[in-house]
């Protein structure tokens, strides 16, 4: 039988290394986090074949004793924590003390370090487990690490690096969070001897402009919450800068980078009425509290948390996402076409509307982002639109129905553009014409709005639907004849097992038959819906979700559902004074810039794009 032997440090540090230096990004981030703790206001990141062959940091900051350099280089040695009361309150990024111990382990590690107020610089070095003893060094102030060959002495780890390139590209990502997390500190990040980039010292909202780049903070939204002892404060984007991967994702706890599970669900339905499909959204987010409510030693690098109340976490982060979002009404931002036919197309934040308005110019473009929570712009009716026949279409915002687009065409005479569309019009303007039923036309004070009439609609009847089941104030509307179909067996069992949800969503279904239903009564918002196929789609999502603490989580979903058949469908014409009314129902409709599905729901096409487009002036 084998006997129970004590293994080696030297191997103990080398199995260490495979938690903790996963790549060279890995090794990278230990180095950088240990200066950032040293109180370093500049870092310098050099690297050779994407880390593999060199890693070098330098810094500026505190240094080490001579006495405490071969210490720094021991296992589980830290200056950081003495007690489980530091433990359990740790402010620093690093504290586990085994960082450099399993680097140098796996690598050939030079340590060189100049203590404050100390006359002169020194250095050791490690060779297969072994430091050698302090030699005297050539360095102005802080400390510099060199780790050469990682993983030369374990070859069969070694194996598992992937090219030069894509490690460059973790240990790229690596030192843009952790810029990004500390804005006080100058990073400079060079490769293969060429400085690939540099970012002084600079305001939080330079930083993120230069990591995520001057789009995004201009096309972003600011989030700024709090609730007691937790806060939440940086940039989102809207759903339109929302990428196919998340590449682009940056959430910080308390200064340090965290890929949580918990966050990541909460951001995620927070999103979910406005994010296309397989979509992902992109955020620089920077969440504070007590240390003593996180405990950030559940992962060997540190990437993972848990939260003391994860409950009041995760209401925070979603709750203060789906705000914002929720004041993305249409007018409130802008987004335009591009006229050079890119492929993005931005969202820019709002200003006053009415500045510079003689310049062609909407003022969003050169608005400037600043901290604190997201205003939006309602503007006045226009006096030239104070007529019968239009505000006879229009309803209080707060009613379930919408019912603007009639079957029946109105009979009163189409009322004439304004003379003027000034900055007191609405933010939509004013209607002009449609096409192929699909598309509206609206002119206001900047150009041409185009709108997508049933996505915009579909957004009004989902948001609707949504604060009616919240107040319980669903109101049915009987049909005059029940509408009576033949039912699958799935369907029968359903429209009995979910009667009580079926009442609660406005719908009244009876048997009449072993094999087949009636319909009585609709919600008054979808009684230009057909009800035959509208009730099908609600009893195959009430099939599939089951019990009702299910539905309960679902109900969204099949509200979408709902308002996807009540919304005016392509090739319907619609009058003037209806087109005018969707664009004020859509003026003061929370996150009406999108429908339920993530798809914009309009565009503007500045006079300035016009004339691109025709050439005018060139």
């Amino acid at each position: 039988m084998p006997t129970i032997a004590l293994l080696p440090d030297h191997l103990i540090n080398q199995i260490a290394a495979g938690e903790v230096v996963e790549r060279p990004a890995s090794a990278l981030k230990e180095i950088v986090e240990n200066s950032l703790d040293a109180g370093a206001t500049d870092v310098h990141i050099q690297l050779q074949e994407g880390g593999i062959t060199l890693i070098k940091v330098s810094d500026n900051g505190c240094g080490i004793q001579k006495e405490q350099l071969s210490l720094a280089l021991a296992r589980h040695a830290t200056s950081k924590i003495r007690s489980l009361n530091d433990l359990e309150q740790v402010g620093s990024l690093g504290f586990r003390g085994e960082g450099l111990a399993s680097i140098a382990a796996v690598s050939r590690l030079t340590l060189t370090s100049r203590e404050t107020g100390s006359d002169y610089a020194w250095q050791v070095e490690t060779q297969e487990g072994e430091i050698s003893a302090p030699a005297p060094a050539a360095l102005q102030k802080g400390t510099v690490i060199e780790v050469r060959d990682v993983y030369y002495n374990t070859p069969a780890r070694r194996k598992f690096l992937k090219t030069a390139t894509t490690e460059f590209g973790h240990c790229d990502d690596t030192c843009k969070r952790l810029a990004l997390a500390w804005p006080t500190v100058s990073f400079t990040f060079s490769h293969n001897g060429k400085v690939c980039w540099k970012f002084p010292i600079q305001s939080r909202q330079a930083r993120i402009a230069a990591v995520l780049g001057e789009s995004f903070m201009e096309e972003g939204l600011p989030v700024d919450a709090a609730n007691g002892q937790l806060s939440l404060y940086g940039m989102i984007g809207s759903p339109t800068q929302s990428r196919s991967s998340r590449d682009a994702q940056y959430f910080f706890v308390n200064g340090r980078f965290v890929k949580d599970k918990l966050v990541s669900h909460a951001l995620r339905e927070a999103y979910r009425d406005v994010l296309h499909h397989e979509r992902h959204p992109v955020y620089a987010l920077f969440f504070t509290l007590p240390p003593d409510l996180v405990d950030v030693n559940v992962h060997p690098q540190k990437s993972e948390v848990k939260f003391r109340d994860s409950g009041a976490v995760y209401r925070l982060l979603k709750g203060a996402i789906q705000q914002v979002l929720a004041g993305t009404v249409a007018g409130a931002q802008t987004p335009s076409i591009d006229t050079n036919m890119s492929t993005s197309i931005p969202f820019t934040p709002s200003s006053q509307v009415g500045e510079r308005a003689d310049t062609g110019t909407p003022p969003w473009q050169t608005s400037q982002p600043q901290w604190g929570k997201f205003e939006q712009t309602r503007m006045p009716l226009s006096a030239g639109e104070n007529t019968p026949a239009y505000f006879s279409q229009l309803r209080p915002v707060d009613l379930p129905a919408t019912s603007f687009v009639s079957n029946s065409q109105t009979t009163s005479s189409p009322q004439p553009l304004p003379d003027t569309v000034d900055s007191q019009s609405p933010p939509l303007g004013f209607a002009v014409a449609q096409i192929h039923g699909v598309y509206v036309l609206a002119q206001n004070q900047y150009g041409l709005v185009v709108v997508d009439m049933h996505a915009a609609h579909e957004r009004i009847l989902y948001e609707k639907l949504k604060q009616a089941i919240d107040a319980h104030t669903v109101v049915s509307q009987p049909l005059l004849i029940p509408a009576s179909f033949h039912a699958t067996s799935v369907e029968m069992a359903t429209a009995q097992q979910q009667e009580e949800a079926l009442r609660e969503l406005g719908f009244e279904l009876a048997p009449v038959s072993p094999t087949h239903l009636a319909l009585r009564a609709v919600p008054i918002a979808l009684q230009k819906a057909d009800p035959v196929s509208l009730v099908r789609d609600i009893l195959k999502d009430l099939s599939e979700v089951g019990s009702s603490n299910v539905l309960l989580a679902k109900r969204n979903e099949i509200l979408a559902t709902m308002a996807c058949h009540g919304a005016v469908r392509a090739n319907r014409h619609l009058t003037l004074p209806e087109m005018n009314a969707l664009l004020r129902e859509m003026e003061a409709t929370e996150r009406s810039d999108q429908c339920n599905h993530g798809r914009p729901t309009w565009f503007q096409l500045s006079m300035n794009d016009l004339d691109k487009l025709f050439m005018r002036g060139q």
